[in-house]
């Protein structure tokens, strides 16, 4: 499907890796012009050159610090001086998750910092150039656990449900702009922040971080929450999704959280 990408400019923020980096795939497949934000230079060099292999024209990634406003706000300002407008901003960047009684004030503060902060301050900073393009779109990366609660998640959900509640009114707020604005909540996907957060714990138990069925059998043991479909999910899954989401082709949804969680939640 053509998603009426071809020229359109896109930001990804935390797009070096995992669901990031596959929506700033599939953007580029359809010829958008895609700037990645992430903190490793190595791991943006490689992102970028990927992309322009894809076909993505002018593609570039910034080395940005997602906890920090200044940081932030001169990431946009690069984008401004190179490309004048913005058609999508994606933010997929996540916090850390603990159990309530091991996190401190500062962890919340921090996990909200990077789990609704960033998201804000990216919308924040964006929205003047968002303004100047013929059309718009905003996808933020919620969670599927804001609706299946996990003790090890609090703080980690409770700033996606902040995030989730914002792009709701940001939806109503922006509506009369045209610029449309939905969230996207995953459940268990295989993503690099995923492996390399569990694989400790996985490798212990025997069981492959990479295994997409494996993993769906101990989420549903350890969660009650494992994927109909009996896998986990796989970057690219979501990322399509994502693309499509932040598309001209998506024409009039706004305001929605879509889940892609492979049939664990009907809610």
């Amino acid at each position: 499907m053509d998603l009426g990408l071809a020229g359109a400019a896109a930001v990804v923020t935390g797009g070096s890796k995992g669901m990031g980096r596959a929506t700033a795939r599939c953007l580029a497949d359809d010829g958008a012009r895609v700037c990645v934000f992430a903190r490793g230079r190595g791991a943006l060099d490689e992102t970028v050159e990927m992309l322009a292999a894809a076909g993505s024209p002018d593609a570039f990634g910034l080395s940005v610090d997602l906890e920090r406003a200044d940081s932030i706000e001169a990431a946009f300002r690069a984008v401004g001086e190179r490309w004048g407008e913005l058609n999508c901003l994606v933010n997929t960047v996540g916090p850390h998750a603990g159990h309530f009684f091991e996190l401190s004030d500062d962890d919340f503060f921090a996990h909200f910092n990077l789990g609704t902060m960033a998201a804000v301050r990216c919308i924040r900073a964006a929205l003047p150039l968002m303004r100047k393009a013929t059309w718009a779109r905003i996808v933020n990366v919620s969670a599927h656990s804001t609706k299946r609660q996990a003790p090890g998640l609090v703080s980690y959900t409770a700033a996606k449900s902040a995030l989730t509640s914002i792009s709701k009114n940001l939806a109503r707020t922006l509506a009369p702009e045209n610029i449309l604005v939905n969230t996207v909540s995953p459940g268990t996907f295989l993503s690099a922040a995923f492996t390399e957060n569990l694989r400790p714990i996985l490798s212990a138990k025997g069981i492959d971080p990479e295994d997409p069925v494996a993993v769906n059998q101990w989420i549903a043991e350890e969660y009650a929450s494992g994927a109909d479909l009996g896998r986990s999910g796989r970057v690219e899954e979501i990322g399509c999704v994502i693309a499509f989401l932040a598309s001209r082709r998506n024409s009039y949804m706004t305001g929605a959280n879509v889940n892609v969680d492979g049939g664990s939640d009907f809610c």
